[in-house]
């Protein structure tokens, strides 16, 4: 079997996330490809030597521009934090590598942009980190949503809300710096984003609203000095989808006692939807015309009647997690560069989403609505 060599930017937590999904790909799936782990490059030559000690990779570097345009590495994969990925991803297709990236791809639309039409006209594939569309139940709620089971959608209301920033003393942090692209909007925003555009379509027009929180954090952990912060903490917009369904959503890393609270509810003529990442393994799903006194949702457990759960367990309600997400995200990456599927979400839909950030932005900015127009 021909080996995918892979180069990994990055030894942190989603890092260590993507070598564990590549790992466990291998074990899960029947691939077309064997994920070969040939090189890591850290911000040290010392962090990459124990991070590829750790992770398993065969050669390690504190230059990532030398994993970039390494002749044995097919893929490279970026993890870092947002401001450097159009750099990486950038020198990397200029080398004819294939570029897996975490979200969100870039600060801004245009720098999404023009990593998208870079790849398109090197012809190198590419994929983007929204690991939370890869969960069995997502792609059931689509299935139910394009089959007309619950009706004409009308509404879409989504928050995702964590709570790792609610502590004032948390210190800046590259999530904080204006020039790595919003804040909670951003980071946590676009994977509702692109969840609501998984689910009911391209987003047209939103009108905005963008809240700092905590206007002051230490410099660093434990130091009396303070900096300004004006990112925002939370954020808010009402949408409209092109299908004339309507919507609102809500973006918050100060959400006291919220770890992990990606959720939505889908109305539409004739039921509704009802998830929330805090119960992955769930769907909830409401038709009407049901009878007087046993009207209400019904929970649906994930089995393997939701492929690819069945590769993991054969047995329903058993459970899958986040790095099983990640180990179905990167069975597909695998699988795209074989070609037996496509590459999704690529940057071109990682752009798709960073316009509609962009756009709430604007909005905020302005205080009023503004259409997302092509271009």
């Amino acid at each position: 079997m021909r080996r995918l060599s892979i180069g990994l930017i990055g030894g942190g937590f989603m890092g260590r996330a993507h070598a564990l999904a590549f790992r466990a790909a291998a074990a899960v799936f029947s691939l077309p490809r064997a994920p070969y782990f040939e090189m890591v490059a850290d911000a040290t030559d010392e962090l990459a030597r124990a991070t590829a000690a750790n992770l398993g990779f065969a050669r390690a570097t504190g230059d990532w521009r030398s994993l970039a345009a390494d002749s044995a590495v097919d893929l490279v994969d970026i993890t870092t934090p947002n401001l450097l990925h159009k750099p990486m991803a950038l020198a990397a297709i200029a080398a004819g590598k294939h570029v897996y990236c975490e979200k969100p791809l870039a600060p801004r639309a245009g720098d999404a942009r023009a990593m998208a039409d870079a790849a398109e006209a090197a012809g190198v594939k590419t994929f983007v980190g929204f690991n939370y569309l890869k969960n069995p139940m997502a792609a059931l709620a689509r299935d139910i949503v394009r089959s007309g089971e619950i009706g004409e959608v009308v509404n879409f209301r989504g928050i995702h809300a964590e709570d790792y920033m609610a502590d004032p003393a948390t210190p800046f942090s590259w999530r904080l710096d204006p020039a790595s692209g919003p804040g909670a909007l951003g980071d946590l925003g676009s994977h509702l984003i692109a969840m609501a555009r998984f689910l009911v379509g391209d987003i047209v027009s939103v009108c905005g609203q963008l809240e700092t929180v905590v206007t002051e954090r230490p410099v660093r952990a434990g130091h009396p000095e303070t900096r300004a912060i004006d990112q925002d903490d939370q954020a808010r917009a009402i949408v409209r989808f092109a299908n004339g369904a309507g919507g609102v959503i809500e973006a918050s890393w100060v959400a006291a006692g919220r770890q992990m609270q990606l959720a939505y509810e889908i109305t539409g003529s004739r039921g509704a939807l009802a998830f929330t990442q805090e119960r992955m393994n769930e769907l909830k799903l409401y038709t009407t015309g049901q009878a007087p006194g046993r009207d209400g949702f019904k929970t649906i457990t994930a089995g393997p009647d939701h492929p690819p759960y069945g590769d993991f367990c054969p047995a329903p309600g058993h459970q899958l997690g986040f790095n099983d997400m990640k180990t179905i995200e990167a069975r597909d990456v695998i699988e795209a560069l074989a070609g037996t599927r496509d590459a999704w979400p690529d940057f071109r839909e990682a752009w798709q989403v960073q316009r509609v950030i962009d756009a709430v932005m604007t909005s905020a900015a302005e205080q009023q609505w503004i259409e997302i127009t092509d271009g």
